[in-house]
């Protein structure tokens, strides 16, 4: 009788060497910016995420420069460069739609509200905002909705308009009060109350 199970001892880290190595420069120069941006190395992330947008434009890779001009827009944001955010980000967003990423097109809909709002650009970040709550509604997604909002919210306080913020809060507290979240409704709602007063 064969025992199916491996016994513990047998068991050892994989080997490194028989992982298969990315053998295509552009894709690893694009992991190497990925990870320096993960480590907030902005400037070596800049270097190499740039390179790889190169190397995809050279390529014709239409998601692999969406990919890398995500990235860049990413570094950008960090850096607080947001008109070059706005541009990389742009971009991805172009080749999304063209591609009907939806999922992707909210992501980056998301980051452009955060550069805008850097920019002090109120309106357009809550125009953007507004749109992104047309996709959740669409797809009946009471989460992304909810994030939204309190994106809007965030964006009315620091422009000065605690009644829309308010509204804001309300509209969250019911979205949760239909999904018997009685805690985190009662907690909306006390913000909503706090920003009338």
């Amino acid at each position: 009788m064969s025992n199916p199970i491996q016994s513990l001892d047998s068991i050892a880290p994989m080997d490194n060497s028989k992982v298969k190595k990315e053998s295509d420069p552009v894709k690893v120069e694009y992991e190497e910016g990925k990870n320096f941006l993960e480590n907030k190395d902005y400037g070596q992330a800049a270097v190499a995420l740039h390179n790889a947008l190169v190397g995809f434009e050279e390529k014709g890779d239409e998601l692999g420069i969406a990919n890398a001009s995500n990235q860049l827009g990413h570094v950008c944001l960090e850096r607080e460069e947001f008109e070059s955010s706005l541009t990389h980000y742009q971009r991805t967003l172009e080749i999304c739609d063209k591609l009907n990423d939806r999922m992707s097109i909210l992501s980056v809909m998301s980051k452009m509200v955060d550069a805008n709002k850097g920019l002090e650009k109120y309106d357009v970040a809550i125009t953007l905002c507004l749109d992104i709550l047309d996709h959740y509604q669409d797809n009946r997604d009471p989460q992304g909705t909810v994030d939204t909002l309190e994106k809007m919210a965030d964006i009315y306080i620091v422009n000065g308009k605690k009644s829309k913020a308010a509204d804001a809060y309300r509209t969250m507290s019911s979205i949760h009060k239909n999904f018997k979240h009685d805690n985190i409704a009662a907690k909306f709602i006390e913000k909503a109350e706090a920003l009338d007063s």
